[in-house]
């Protein structure tokens, strides 16, 4: 597949049908983009990369290793989603691009869908209104249908999801408890639990709001899903890797579960097809969704807006701030000089190389700010201009440099 981007520019590629405030704001500042509505495949992505800048993606683009080895211009990378898990983060960074990402924009939108699911599921509404739809009129009595006030909701990840949902979950009256293995401010009058397990065996509704980790992987299987109380509901809009379906199947079967919830699944399709399969599909009281948790017009912008700013931070000011993967370093500009930015192996020696250089030409170092990671250091340093790009040659060329550039 061929490239159109032109050379003398900086070439944005955002795919997935970015929202249109990432488009203006990246228009804006006169960068040349291209945008495309559907994901990219690796082969499709490898033909593409070599001249792409910035790239921007969603949850479905997989950023391997062996597209990064391939990106030889490659600057950044912005996921304009809450998720990283689709990019080698560690490839990224031993290759000098920072990854971005949106890890507020669409708290509340997750937050509320999680609410309506609760109502939704202590109420049947799922099982109700699909025997509607089939001509089915059902009303029979109150048995099985409960309102949630006073009842208590087990938050298994108090982020900035999880902790939304706690505030919003107590307006309804509910009682609020968490499980976290970071130490979280508890917000109103939910109350931390100390295991895992605790939680499981006091809740009447379970969400679950963890990163797709090692630790995570899993984590709510048959054990996990015994211990909850007989007829207490699941829901899951975090990963699919978290909950082992099977199992969750067989407890809705068997009757000790109530329903569940699910939005995200261990193999989700990379674009809207039929044909998609889960051992839940058929279950009563089971809502599932096609992971739209923070697919709301309110979020999507706010992302597009807040991942855009973050890349256009980096390509103007080459600031850091918010990268997943990257030492964070942000500094404001200094009028009448010119700015190079250096990325490099985090091994001794580097700084006085740079500072020798720089010496060496008799230049006059106006601000400079240095962090490393293990593996690499991010260097942004103000110059004076005459002898900018004389001083940018001579450190890309150091044996130590991964990635150099010079902003005017």
């Amino acid at each position: 597949m061929a490239t159109s981007f032109p050379l003398e520019k900086i070439n944005f590629l955002l795919l997935e049908n970015i929202h249109r405030t990432a488009r203006e704001a990246i228009e804006g500042e006169g960068f040349h983009l291209e945008c495309l509505s559907g994901a990219l495949g690796e082969e499709e992505l490898l033909a593409r990369i070599p001249e792409v800048h910035v790239l921007g993606i969603r949850s479905k683009t997989r950023v391997t290793a062996r597209v990064l080895a391939e990106a030889r211009r490659l600057i950044s990378v912005g996921c304009f989603c809450i998720g990283t898990n689709q990019v080698d983060l560690q490839a990224a960074n031993r290759r000098g691009v920072p990854v971005f990402n949106a890890p507020f924009s669409n708290t509340r939108s997750v937050a509320e869908l999680i609410v309506a699911e609760i109502i939704a599921l202590s109420r049947q509404l799922g099982d109700r209104s699909r025997e509607m739809h089939e001509g089915r009129w059902r009303k029979g009595s109150s048995a099985g249908s409960r309102e949630v006030r006073g009842k208590t909701l087990g938050i298994v990840g108090y982020g900035h999801i999880g902790s939304q949902v706690g505030v919003l979950a107590e307006a309804l009256g509910m009682q609020v408890i968490f499980f976290d293995t970071g130490s979280k401010l508890a917000m109103g009058n939910n109350r931390r639990c100390d295991s895992l397990g605790e939680l499981l065996g006091a809740a009447d509704f379970v969400t679950l709001h963890v990163p797709a980790t090692p630790q995570t992987k899993e984590m709510i299987g048959a054990r996990e899903l015994a211990a909850m109380r007989k007829g207490a509901f699941l829901l899951n809009a975090s990963r699919g890797s978290v909950v082992v379906l099977p199992a969750l199947a067989e407890a809705l079967r068997g009757g000790h579960l109530g329903g569940a919830a699910v939005d995200v699944y261990p193999e989700e399709p990379e674009s809207d097809r039929d044909g998609f399969a889960t051992p839940l599909r058929g279950l009563p009281n089971v809502i599932l969704t096609p992971h739209v948790a923070g697919s709301t017009g309110e979020a999507q912008a706010a992302i597009g807006r807040e991942v855009a700013g973050s890349l256009i931070k980096l390509m103007n000011a080459g600031a850091t701030t918010g990268a997943v993967n990257f030492p964070q370093v942000e500094l404001p500009p200094v009028a009448g000089s010119h700015r190079i930015l250096n990325a490099h192996r985090n091994v001794p020696g580097v700084l006085r190389d740079i500072n020798r250089i720089v010496s060496e030409r008799n230049a006059n170092i106006r601000s400079q700010v240095l962090a490393t990671d293990p593996d690499i250091g991010y260097l942004i340093m103000d110059l004076d201009q005459d002898v900018s790009d004389e001083v940018k040659t001579a450190i890309a060329a150091l044996p130590t440099s991964i990635k150099t550039r010079i902003l005017y």
